[in-house]
């Protein structure tokens, strides 16, 4: 994993605190960090986020969702995507709709700029 600076390291701590994460909500994979779909809901709680979606392309074989997250640290609009090439189960749309989420309240809250992800994301890193 990339080496974060100190004062990461610190606004990481800080928001995992703010967030009320426990070790079970956070997994360090070889290059990135990864929230729990627990972790992803907590801190949505905690910092009342507030999620709409927006279906951009819906059929049998692939789904993309929109999703815009408002909270009192701002706006943040990012997609959610499944199909057969980035996803092993049939639930295009729940799949979609958990990446859309997942990554929205990692972005409002300034996680994703370090390389901390959703569980339910297809990173494309092994």
């Amino acid at each position: 994993m990339k080496e974060l600076s100190e004062d990461q390291k610190k606004n990481m701590r800080e928001l995992f605190e703010e967030n009320n994460l426990t070790k079970d909500d956070v997994f360090t994979h070889k290059h990135y960090v990864i929230i729990t779909r627990s972790g992803i809901e907590k801190i949505q709680a905690t910092q009342n986020i507030e999620v709409e979606y927006e279906v951009v392309k819906m059929d049998r074989d692939f789904v993309v969702l929109k999703a815009k997250a408002s909270c009192h640290r701002g706006y943040v609009e990012t997609f959610g995507e499944a199909g057969p090439e980035n996803c092993r189960n049939a639930y295009y749309v729940a799949t979609a709709e958990k990446r859309a989420l997942s990554r929205a309240v990692l972005k409002i809250v300034g996680l994703y700029k370090h390389r901390v992800f959703g569980e339910d994301e297809n990173v494309g890193e092994e």
